[in-house]
């Protein structure tokens, strides 16, 4: 079996963990390498995964998963470079970009890029990932393995696009948390209890997404399917329309998009 080894053992993580293990794949296999001891024990604790704060101990694996704070990949990456001869390694430290990252292991270029996002913490998560030329089908093949633990994946073409991806499902989760904070002001603001206020907004999200999901119609279909003539779902889209709030969404995802590319830049300048 594919040995995977993590560096780092925060979030994304354990949520990469968590769904191999949910997906039958043997605990003995992976290790992971932190340096707080609470987080080790807790680790072996819940997943049975090795645990050290060794970091030679990925040159016996096949796979190096990175998932460590961007602000650290830099340093820990220079010295890594050493211990690598043909492993896979998987980058999930947000805003650096591959060639950057090739640069600080000494010009290795094995290297899968990842933008995952947070519903991966409970296996339903999106992952975009960009290869460049020198990963072997074989080695896509295991980096997507890995990352459907977490959710779906898509695979991108062309690096330049993981800007975009950021932009929407990188930071999309805060934008629909964002919506539903809204929807649950509203109802409060209507009368309705806090409890019942969540209840409505969640699960009307929730069962709004799921249809769009599994509907053949496009959401501006479903959406007019819903919207009678003279009734109180005009009015409420005559306010967002009247207020702006498409354009304001489209324009934050650029914006976005472009805060993604002002880091790539200032992360990859060292």
């Amino acid at each position: 079996m594919t040995k995977i080894s993590f560096i780092g053992g925060g979030n994304m993580a354990r949520a990469l963990i968590g769904g191999l293990q949910s997906n039958g794949y043997a605990m003995d296999a992976i290790s992971v390498i932190e340096p707080d001891a609470d987080k080790r024990q807790q680790l072996h604790a819940e997943y049975g995964v090795h645990v050290t704060e060794q970091l030679p101990s990925v040159s016996s694996a096949d796979v190096i998963v990175l998932a460590v704070k961007p602000q650290q990949l830099r340093d820990l990456a220079i010295f890594l470079g050493s211990l690598l001869h043909e492993q896979l390694v998987i980058s999930i430290a947000a805003g650096i970009r591959s060639q950057d990252l090739a640069r600080w292991l000494g010009g290795y270029q094995a290297i899968v890029r990842v933008m995952p996002n947070t519903p991966a913490q409970i296996q339903a998560g999106i992952s975009a990932l960009y290869a460049l030329p020198a990963v072997s089908a074989a080695q896509k093949e295991i980096a997507d393995t890995i990352m459907q633990a977490a959710g779906k994946t898509v695979w991108l073409d062309a690096e330049q696009k993981m800007d975009a991806v950021t932009a929407i499902s990188g930071s999309g989760p805060a934008y629909v948390f964002y919506f539903i904070e809204a929807m649950q002001q509203a109802a409060l603001e209507l009368g309705l209890s806090a409890e019942d206020a969540r209840l409505l907004s969640l699960q009307t999200f929730a069962g709004a997404t799921a249809l769009a999901a599994q509907s053949s119609e496009t959401p501006a279909t479903l959406r007019a399917q819903v919207t009678s003539k003279g009734g109180t779902t005009e009015r409420a889209l005559l306010s967002m329309d009247t207020a702006g709030v498409k354009n304001a969404i489209i324009h934050a995802a650029h914006a976005a998009a472009a805060r993604s590319a002002e880091l790539g830049d200032q992360l990859g300048k060292e």
